[in-house]
């Protein structure tokens, strides 16, 4: 939301197209939805993210077109999506083309290299080093595989459907048709073709549609099927045989789930910068921006993202303290300095000494969230933050009845009873809690103490 994307294709006139390439090198944000010929031999370091929306070739294309994002050596991210159509389509394009026969089976042979990467269950960095010959020698930490690997199951029986209904069928039909075979789907087709009355039909219920194709896919990245014809009909390949005969165990990919919000997610910013740091770095993107319109330049000509981030964490509140900022020269700070100044705001005591996660939480707790609604949001427990909201009453970072539900009167009972319990000094709550016979909880008892300690 609030992006600007802009096409970049054959089908716009040259002066379009000039103008869409300028506004991608000179200015911050620009989204640009193009071919993979678009990139080729820009030099625009500070790319964050490349999305493919079909499937590349091979893995050489898939590596260099990726190669984009990250050139300033900051992280950045990329992300694909492929469907069972990307991988026919690819297929018969290759196979319809006028090349030489070794042509084809090497692109081939690429293709499916591709597809098992995709299909990969482990860290697809250590994969992608190893197919150009390197090697990473611990898994990178960083993909969706290390980050949430995959679960595999015994596809065995599955393989031996889906594989029996493509010979059952005489391998003249493509994906959806023996997929609805498989689900008892009888359509007229089905009918017609009397493949209702196949043994394999309607076998395939503990699996869903999207399930399936799922199955299919990675058969065809296992080159045990293979795409045939112009309506991509599937056809077995010789390395069928021992898994169609059972004598053969073979592990599938269970299918990923996408959710809105998975539990335990946490988003993660470009690089390390706090909760806190992040409105100044966005103030900083701003001034730069305009500072890059200003001067007629690309906004990374003014200075680089890890500037930017440096000086979010660091807020320098002088020229001379922005000279220790790595990107920031004499002839830098003479000409761009002020006004990088001018919108850094200096660290309150809060930001110093509370921690990224306590940080977080009081920013919701300032935004008009409630401790429940904290805690559903970040998917952790309420008394956890109810201990990040206690350090930040101690710092005076918040109020003590901005975060508990007690009246004045509970306050100053509770207050007095610790005093008698010398409960600050002993640094112990459960004499405290055992006092009041498990009225108050430990979060609001250690949010009251917080607020004592604030308060002497």
């Amino acid at each position: 939301m609030g992006k600007t994307a802009l096409p970049y294709h054959a089908g716009l006139s040259s002066e379009q197209r000039a103008n869409h390439q300028r506004r991608f090198l000179s200015e911050d944000g620009i989204i640009v939805v193009a071919t993979i010929a678009f990139g080729m031999g820009i030099d625009k370091p500070d790319v964050r993210f490349v999305a493919h929306l079909s499937l590349p070739k091979s893995i050489e294309a898939y590596y260099q077109e990726t190669g984009r994002a990250g050139r300033d050596g900051m992280p950045a991210n990329a992300w694909m999506s492929f469907g069972m159509q990307d991988m026919v389509l690819q297929r018969q394009m290759v196979q319809n083309s006028e090349g030489a026969e070794q042509y084809k089976r090497v692109s081939i042979q690429k293709l499916n290299r591709l597809l098992g990467y995709c299909d990969l269950a482990t860290c697809r960095r250590q994969s992608l080093l190893a197919y150009f010959g390197e090697t990473l020698s611990t898994p990178c930490g960083n993909c969706d595989n290390c980050l949430t690997p995959p679960e595999t199951w015994d596809g065995l029986q599955a393989t031996q459907k889906a594989l029996s209904t493509v010979y059952r069928t005489g391998q003249r039909f493509g994906v959806s048709y023996l997929v609805n075979i498989l689900l008892g789907k009888a359509d007229s087709r089905i009918t017609q073709n009397q493949h209702d009355t196949l043994s394999t039909f309607g076998i395939g219920g503990d699996l869903s549609a999207k399930e399936w194709q799922g199955v299919f896919r990675q058969l065809l990245a296992m080159n045990l099927l293979e795409v045939h014809g112009e309506h991509g009909s599937l056809q077995l390949t010789e390395l069928c045989r021992p898994y169609l005969k059972g004598e053969q165990p073979i592990e599938l990919r269970k299918l990923r789930v996408s959710k809105k919000a998975a539990k335990g997610a946490k988003k993660k910013n470009s690089g390390t910068l706090s909760t806190a740091d992040m409105p100044q770095y966005e103030k900083l993107r701003e001034v730069r921006a305009e500072l890059a319109k200003q001067q007629s330049v690309p906004a990374y000509m003014i200075c680089h993202d890890a500037t930017l981030e440096s000086l979010a964490s660091v807020r320098p509140q002088t020229l001379d303290e922005l000279s220790t900022i790595s990107g920031f020269g004499e002839v830098k700070i003479e000409k761009n300095g002020a006004a990088f100044i001018a919108v850094l705001e200096p660290k309150s005591e809060a930001e110093k000494q509370l921690s990224d996660t306590e940080l977080e939480s009081l920013g919701l707790l300032n935004k008009g969230f409630t401790v429940e609604d904290i805690a559903n949001k970040r998917g952790l427990k309420a008394t956890t933050i109810m201990s990040h909201l206690a350090q930040a009453i101690e710092l005076n970072a918040c109020e003590l009845n901005s975060v508990v539900a007690l009246s004045e009167d509970e306050i100053e009972t509770i207050t007095q009873q610790a005093i008698a319990l010398d409960s600050l000094a002993q640094h112990a709550l459960k004499p405290l809690f055992e006092h009041f016979e498990a009225q108050y909880d430990y979060g609001t008892l250690k949010c009251v103490l917080a607020n004592m300690a604030a308060q002497s």
